[in-house]
């Protein structure tokens, strides 16, 4: 007896199959359902030219169909009804502090708007409660919030009522982890809070603040190893204001010069030109000096910012003996302008080191890359050099050509690391100062705060999202998420609300 033996097939055969339909992309999708919907080849020609099913052809036109049929209905009626929301008190309580916190609106403007739109009364005092009653919880989250994190803090203090503000946030988060209403902003009192905050595990590389004497001392008591630097947003504030005066100064000087050489013209046609040649060559000679100084003093601000304390600059000794030069050619036309240029020139030199600082730490960072990657200093500066230069110039090509050609395969890592450190270099507290800002709409609405309603706030602003930011890695995220890099629910889902969400 014979037996023969066939290879039988594989039972699950795990080798993809692919189909003409699947490698059909949205565009080519799109040609076929149009070329269906005109009707000008048959379904069969189509399905056979694509490689297709007839039933595949006839869905991509029942896609388009669909399409078209939206683009072009009208649109609802203004009385249709779009949802229904079950009104409960739960529901309005959360409304309520949306109200308060989203919209910035007052007590006796929530009480007015369900009145008027809602047709339902709430006292003022419900409201007041209501608001209220969300603090313990809001205090809860705070609390239990790990600062560790935190590397550079901003420093701050906003006034409200005469009463000072102490501000502290988290220069990469924008995490806010300090505000206090106090009843002064001396030593001590910064001092306190910022032990408190360690409780938390606060425990900042460096903090950047202005030049405020209680903010420097408060943490000098209570983090005695931690460096304050200086914030050039101030400095380069008050620089810009000695500018635009002193343009302005010129200005007017050019201006009555004008004028006089008019009144010179005048009387030079009734033959009285000598009463005025006097006056008019002292403006002239006004004039001149005031455009000098102008421009002398422009530029020498303009060296300070531009170069000096620039984050792609020389190193931290270079810096200071610019600086230094800065200060003594501006210390020379002090006598041109004393009530302008004499206070700024002090400011600058007694703090110099404290405006620097950020250049001394990020010649150690630079330093560091420089051993990671076993090339010099010189060779990481000046690839951040061209980093900071505009990639529109040739030159800037050039130079980082040069870079590579000598860097070879270590050039894209070196680049990622020295722009990694440059981001991470800290020179201004703009970050508090936009909080600053923001915190400004809440304070005029409540000109009498406390401590429970900055409590709330804070726990708000922490814990609200992003719509939108300059920075794509932030929107969509709340500081707390940035900061402790883990997702939370919605602000109002953790103050032991559950949100409206339709069916």
């Amino acid at each position: 007896m014979c037996i023969s033996t066939r290879p039988r097939p594989a039972a699950h055969s795990r080798v993809p199959r692919s189909s003409p339909a699947h490698a059909l992309g949205p565009e080519l999708r799109q040609q076929l359902a149009v070329q269906a919907l005109a009707k000008t080849v048959p379904i069969s020609d189509l399905a056979e030219q694509t490689q297709v099913s007839r039933k595949f052809v006839y869905r991509q036109q029942d896609i388009a169909q669909h399409a078209l049929n939206n683009a072009f209905e009208p649109p609802p009626h203004d009385d249709t009804v779009l949802f229904y929301l079950p009104v409960t008190r739960r529901w309005i309580r959360q409304f309520t502090l949306g109200l308060v916190l989203i919209g910035h609106c007052p007590l006796r403007g929530v009480r007015e708007l369900f009145h008027d739109f809602f047709d339902h009364d709430l006292s003022l005092g419900n409201v007041h409660n209501i608001v209220h009653s969300a603090v313990a919880r809001a205090r809860q989250l705070n609390a239990r919030c790990d600062l560790s994190p935190v590397r550079i803090g901003a420093h701050d203090e906003i006034f409200q009522a005469r009463r000072p503000v102490l501000v502290g946030v988290d220069v990469a988060s924008t995490f806010c982890y300090l505000l206090s209403l106090e009843e002064h902003r001396d030593a001590d009192t910064w001092g306190i809070r910022l032990l408190e905050l360690q409780d938390q595990g606060l425990r900042p590389d460096a903090t950047i603040a202005d030049a405020g004497s209680g903010l420097r001392a408060g943490q000098a008591l209570a983090w005695p190893n931690t460096p304050c630097r200086g914030d050039i947003f101030h400095a380069l504030r008050d620089l810009s204001q000695l500018v635009r005066f002193l343009d302005n100064r010129a200005y007017g000087v050019v201006e009555a010069c004008d004028q006089q050489q008019r009144r010179m013209a005048r009387a030079k046609r009734k033959r009285r030109g000598h009463t005025q040649s006097k006056r008019l060559a002292l403006l002239r000679r006004e004039q001149g000096r005031a455009i000098t100084l102008a421009d002398d003093v422009s530029v020498l601000i303009g060296w300070l910012r531009d170069d000096i304390f620039a984050v792609a600059g020389p190193d931290h000794p270079t810096r200071s003996q610019l600086f230094d030069f800065v200060v003594a050619e501006l210390e020379a036309r002090e006598s041109r302008c004393p009530h302008r240029i004499g206070p700024v020139v002090r400011a600058l030199r007694n703090r110099r080191d404290d405006l620097l600082a950020f250049a001394a730490a990020l010649d150690e960072q630079l330093d560091a890359v420089a051993k990671e990657y076993e090339v010099s200093p010189a060779v990481v500066r000046e690839l951040l050099a061209v980093s900071a230069s505009d990639e529109r110039c040739p030159a800037t090509w050039q130079r980082d050509a040069e870079l590579h050609r000598r860097l070879g395969d270590r050039h894209w890592g070196l680049q990622e690391a020295v722009a990694e450190v440059a981001s991470g270099t800290v020179r201004a507290s703009s970050v508090i100062e936009n909080l600053n800002s923001r915190l400004r709409g809440y304070f005029f609405l409540r000109r009498h705060l406390g401590g429970a309603y900055l409590d709330l706030l804070r726990f708000f602003l922490n814990h609200r999202r992003f719509g939108r930011s300059e920075h794509p890695e932030r929107v969509g995220k709340s500081p707390a998420e940035l900061l402790t890099r883990s997702s939370h629910p919605h602000w109002v889902e953790l103050l032991g609300y559950q949100r409206f969400q339709r069916n």
